[in-house]
């Protein structure tokens, strides 16, 4: 009929409010997986990386097996020489009587003649890769107090380092220039006082040499010009016992 007007049905609220919901639900869904996507990825990314890291730790431990094989074998011709994993105990070859920090001279040529084979061990690829420095061990025994023996360990240590840097007896081989560089670069010197006691009192007494490498991944170290540098040259002995 004329007259009439058509009202054309509105929308309910939930129908004109779908098409926002719709689009709602697919940027979440998008987001969901944008997430996993992401959370792969860096699962991968930690994974590979450990993975590289135990590779790198792999092959360092596999090159200081190489390098301590030819440790062991440089000391073949030196009777007395042990190994206890990275340390090199010199036994009889390197005791001290009783609050005295001498060698003997048959110890200070037999020091003399060994120190040269680390050097050389120290100059060939895999050596300047991993061999950080070499500390220089000096133990006393349980007799004493903790104080003097420290300072006793510590003086037996820096013997050792006066007896291989020393003028050498006649008929020995001198030192090269470059040998006695190297040595003041890596040799550090350390005392233990009486840590790590032996079964006897005589074998406390003792001189061991531990070698220390760089980790995986960690950058060498800047080069020290000597270790000896504030040691008095006067205190460098050359009398021999």
């Amino acid at each position: 009929m004329l007259g009439i007007s058509h009202h054309q049905r509105q929308p309910a609220r939930d129908e004109a409010e779908k098409p926002f919901w719709i689009s709602f639900s697919d940027m979440m869904t998008a987001l969901m997986v944008l997430f996993l996507v992401v959370m792969t990825v860096t699962l991968l990314a930690v994974t590979r990386t450990i993975s590289e890291a135990e590779l790198l730790k792999a092959a360092r431990e596999s090159d200081i097996n190489k390098l301590m094989m030819k440790m062991k074998e440089a000391s073949r011709d030196f009777p007395g020489i042990t190994f206890r994993g990275n340390t090199i105990d010199f036994g009889d070859q390197a005791r001290f009587d009783t609050d005295s920090d001498r060698l003997t001279n048959e110890q200070a040529r037999h020091l003399r003649a060994f120190v040269p084979n680390i050097l050389k061990i120290a100059r060939d690829p895999l050596g300047r890769k991993w061999i950080k420095q070499v500390i220089v061990e000096g133990y006393a025994d349980r007799r004493g107090t903790y104080l003097h023996n420290l300072d006793l360990s510590m003086q037996r240590s820096r013997r050792v380092l006066f007896t291989l840097l020393d003028q050498p007896d006649p008929g020995e081989t001198p030192l090269a220039p470059e040998d006695g560089l190297l040595i003041q670069r890596l040799f550090l010197v350390g005392g233990a006082s009486f840590n790590s006691l032996k079964k006897t009192l005589e074998e406390s007494r003792r001189i061991e040499l531990k070698l220390e490498f760089i980790e995986a991944g960690e950058a060498r170290p800047g080069e020290t010009s000597c270790r000896l540098k504030d040691t008095p040259a006067t205190m460098i002995s050359h009398e021999r016992t």
